[in-house]
């Protein structure tokens, strides 16, 4: 697949910025997070009406003085975006095949990343813009919207609340988001440096992507191998049951690699949003997120790998107490700091030792990105690309609702053993 800019530009927005806004000093939270972009594929198929896809760029102008943030540029040595509007980059590219070609179940996550407009890492240099769009034309008239926004100011579902005001905008729609973006008057910088995940301007090639896709019979076929312990007990979700198949996969390919099972920890992102008190609102942007994990030493990690019903409730149980812990984070600043910053830098650091293996689950399941419509119909299929992040999982949700798609980031020696698994196995020769 060849893949060619045809054009470049800075968007700007549609009325300036106020001086008072001029600096967005970032939370304390924002800090930790690695120097890339959050990352989102949009793909649209041919439609009578995509030739005016060109016109998307108005309606960003549009909305970009609410985000204000995204046209500026972050000034590392201060903590702060500078939001002097120097523009969104947007580009546009042809590509030398159809659509349907990027629709096979066998595609790599590598093969896309020449849809998105810049690199994941390219991001905290003062010349990288914080907000990269790409319009992706294929040969059928088919459209893939290729988007990297900085996850210096940006988490996952921030990014489906950009997404989704843009789209809104491009139709003329009534629903005009207003975003929050007060999270660093809760947790102000500290000008902590970002954690060490290993991410580098410099791809290694060491981090290889997998994408699997769970559908709806095989979600059912996993909620029947556990058994209810009330009567009234709901069936588990649709992402604690593949999180746990995952997991479990992965802590065998572990051993198998290793030899002995190691002490693990599964840390599962939690959306904080309208779960605190008071609420965190809906639209906040920057990252809001705390982690509900799962720890085990090395006999039980052992153990967890065999009991497929028994990880599945620790899975549940934990991530009930994670939103459980939610109502606390804005009333005691102390603990609110705990779960967001001390508890990650904790995990991370974990992650860094020889004699753990540390998992990363984060669901972007429930974020709405079929529902995005532009002008010319809803997606059709919605994807990430490569990820320099290891042995992290991400959780997509299928255009039907009722499947996940499961984007698997792993060091390039652990994947055979993964891809091994009888688990693993099943799935992809299903």
């Amino acid at each position: 697949m060849k893949v060619e800019v045809e054009s470049r530009k800075l968007v700007k927005p549609c009325t300036p910025t106020p001086p008072h806004l001029r600096h967005y000093k970032i939370s304390m939270i924002d800090e930790l997070n690695p120097s890339m972009h959050v990352i989102r594929i949009l793909y649209y198929p041919p439609h009578s009406l995509t030739g005016i896809y060109l016109n998307l760029q108005p309606p960003l102008s549009q909305v970009l003085p609410a985000f204000y943030p995204l046209a500026g540029r972050y000034i590392k040595d201060h903590h702060f975006v500078d939001c002097n509007d120097a523009g969104a980059a947007y580009s546009e590219a042809r590509v030398d095949c159809p659509l349907s070609r990027l629709m096979d179940p066998g595609v790599q996550p590598s093969q896309l990343n020449n849809l998105l407009p810049i690199d994941i890492a390219a991001a905290d240099y003062p010349t990288d813009p914080m907000l990269a769009i790409q319009i992706n034309t294929f040969q059928c008239g088919g459209i893939a919207i290729g988007v990297c926004a900085s996850h210096r100011i940006f988490d996952a579902c921030s990014l489906s609340i950009f997404l989704t005001a843009w789209a809104n905008a491009a139709v003329g729609g009534g629903l005009v988001i207003k975003p929050d973006f007060n999270s660093p008057s809760f947790f102000p910088s500290e000008n902590t440096p970002p954690l060490d995940f290993g991410v580098s301007r410099a791809r290694d090639g060491r981090i290889v992507g997998k994408r699997i896709v769970f559908d709806k019979n095989e979600i059912s076929r996993l909620r029947d191998c556990i058994p209810a312990a009330t009567p009234d007990q709901r069936p588990p979700s649709r992402v604690v049951v593949v999180s746990a198949v995952l997991t479990q996969a992965l802590l065998r390919a572990d051993r198998a690699k290793h030899g002995v099972g190691r002490a693990s920890l599964i840390a599962h992102a939690i959306n904080v949003r309208e779960r605190t008190v008071p609420p965190v609102p809906k639209h906040a942007c920057g990252t809001w997120v705390s982690i509900s994990f799962v720890e085990y030493g090395g006999d039980g990690s052992s153990q967890l790998e065999r009991d497929f019903a028994g990880t599945v409730s620790k899975m549940r149980e934990a991530t009930a107490r994670g939103v459980a812990d939610c109502r606390r984070i804005l009333s005691e600043k102390e603990f609110g700091r705990w779960v967001l910053v001390d508890s990650y830098a904790e995990i991370a650091e974990k992650g860094g030792r020889h004699d753990y293996k540390v998992i990363y689950v984060t669901d972007w399941s429930k974020f709405g990105d079929y529902e995005l419509d532009f002008g010319f119909g809803k997606a059709v299929w919605v994807s990430l690309a490569d990820v320099p992040l290891q042995d992290l999982f991400i959780l997509m949700n299928t255009k039907e609702n009722d499947g996940i798609e499961a984007w698997v980031y792993l060091d390039e020696s652990d994947m055979p053993f993964f891809e091994r698994d009888h688990q693993i196995q099943n799935l992809l020769h299903h």
